[in-house]
C-alpha cells in the first residue's frame, strides 16, 4: 500500500503527464469544432472535460498506490469485469441491435473498455507469476487462453467484434513477449489462421462481411456502407499541407461526415490543421507510447514491465485502427482513438492505463520482488 517517500515524487513522470495533457487539449479544441451546433444538451466537448477531470483524478488515485497490489486482486477485478459484461446483455439497454452499456446512475458505462485494461491486469498477473525462464508450453498457455476467450466472447455477442479483436491484439502482444516454445508458437499462429478462415465463412454477421467488401471497394455503395470511409478521405485529403484553418472544415461542419466526434474525430483534426497539424499529433500521441516503452525498459521487475507492455499495446493497436480506418486502410469497425475520440469508459480506461505507467515508472527505484 501507499507510504510516503520522498523518491516518489522524485521519479515523477511530468513529461508523460505533460503529453497527456496536451492530447487533452487538442482533443477539446477538435471536439468544439467537430460538434458546432448540430448536438442538443450539454456540449460533448464539455462532458469530454469531464471525463479528463474524472480521469486525471483516477491517474493520482493509482500512482498513490503500489502497483504490484494488482498481482493479488487481478482475479477479484477480472470476476467484476465479467459481471459487468454479463449485466450488459441481459439488463442493457438495445441500442441498434446491441447491448453494450450499463446505466450505473451517475454514467452509462461500456464494460467492454474496462475489459481491455482488466485484461491486461490478468495476464500479466498470470505470466509473472508462472514464468519460469525455460519457454510457455501450449499447456500451460490454456489458461490465459481461457482468460481472455471469456471476455471475447461475451463482447462479440454484443454484438461487438472490434473491441473483441482488440482483446486479441492484447492478448497476442503479450503472449508474443514473454519466452514461447517454438513448437508453441507454430501450434498457435496454425490455430489463429484456421480460425479466421472459419470465422469469416461461419461466424462474421452479413454486415461486418459487408464492412470489410466495402473497404476493398468503397466505390461499390458510395451512399450506403463506402460513405463513412470516402467521407473521411476527403475530409483528410481537403487538408493539404496547413490545412483549411480551425473551425472551417466543411465535411464536419457540413455534416457530410459521420461520427465526427467518435470514430472520425481524427478526420477532423487532419482537414483543418493539415499535413504539418497532422505530424505534429502524431509527434506527440507517439511520444505516449514511446513513453510507455521506455518506462517498461527501465522496470526493475518482470510484472511492471510486463504491464507497461500491456498498456502499451492497448493504446497502440487501438490508434493504429483507428488511424488506419479514417485514411481508408482498414475496414470501418467502431474503434475510437484513445484520448481524442468522445467517449467516457474509454477515456476513464485510457487514463487508468496511464496511472498504472506512473506508477511502475515511480517505483522503478525499489528491489523486485
Amino acid at each position: 500500500m501507499f507510504r510516503f517517500d520522498r523518491r516518489l515524487l522524485q521519479n515523477f513522470d511530468w513529461v508523460l503527464l505533460g503529453l497527456v495533457c496536451l492530447v487533452a487539449g487538442m482533443c477539446l479544441a477538435n471536439l468544439y469544432s467537430a460538434t458546432p451546433d448540430s448536438f442538443r444538451g450539454t456540449p460533448v466537448y464539455i462532458k469530454q472535460l469531464y471525463h479528463f477531470i474524472i480521469g486525471f483524478a483516477a491517474i493520482f488515485v493509482i500512482i498513490s498506490f503500489d502497483y504490484r497490489v494488482l498481482v493479488d486482486i487481478n482475479y477479484p477485478v477480472y470476476a467484476v469485469i465479467v459481471c459487468l459484461l454479463l449485466s450488459s446483455l441481459l439488463f442493457g439497454r438495445d441500442l441498434a441491435g446491441t447491448r453494450r452499456w450499463v446505466d450505473l446512475g451517475f454514467m452509462r458505462l461500456q464494460p467492454s473498455e474496462p475489459a481491455k485494461l482488466m485484461l491486461v491486469i490478468t495476464l500479466a498477473s498470470y505470466y509473472f507469476r508462472k514464468d519460469t525462464g525455460k519457454g510457455f508450453t501450449l499447456k500451460e498457455l490454456l489458461v490465459p487462453i481461457m482468460l481472455a476467450g471469456l471476455p471475447f466472447l461475451l463482447i462479440v455477442i454484443q454484438p461487438d467484434l472490434g473491441t473483441a479483436l482488440m482483446l486479441g491484439f492484447i492478448f497476442v502482444s503479450m503472449t508474443l513477449f514473454v519466452k514461447l516454445r517454438w513448437s508453441t508458437l507454430g501450434t498457435l499462429v496454425t490455430t489463429a489462421l484456421l480460425i479466421g478462415g472459419l470465422g469469416w465463412q461461419y461466424l462474421l454477421k452479413p454486415y461486418q462481411r459487408q464492412r470489410i467488401e466495402t473497404f476493398l471497394n468503397p466505390g461499390a455503395d458510395s451512399l450506403g456502407t463506402g460513405y463513412h470511409i470516402i467521407q473521411s478521405k476527403i475530409a483528410v485529403g481537403s487538408g493539404r499541407l496547413f490545412g483549411t484553418g480551425y473551425l472551417q472544415g466543411t465535411q464536419g461542419h457540413l455534416d457530410f461526415l459521420p461520427e465526427r466526434h467518435t470514430d472520425f474525430a481524427f478526420s477532423i483534426w487532419a482537414e483543418e490543421w493539415g499535413f504539418m497539424g497532422t505530424l505534429f499529433f502524431f509527434a506527440v500521441y507517439f511520444s505516449i507510447i514511446f513513453r510507455g516503452l521506455n518506462i517498461a525498459v527501465a522496470s526493475r521487475d518482470k510484472f511492471g514491465t510486463l504491464l507497461c507492455v500491456g498498456v502499451v499495446s492497448l493504446i497502440f493497436w487501438q490508434a493504429f485502427i483507428n488511424l488506419a480506418m479514417v485514411m481508408g486502410l482498414l475496414p470501418v469497425v467502431g474503434m475510437p482513438l484513445p484520448l481524442f475520440s468522445y467517449g467516457g469508459s474509454s477515456l476513464l480506461t485510457t487514463m487508468a492505463g496511464i496511472g498504472i505507467l506512473m506508477s511502475v515508472r515511480m517505483r522503478r527505484y525499489q528491489k523486485p520482488v
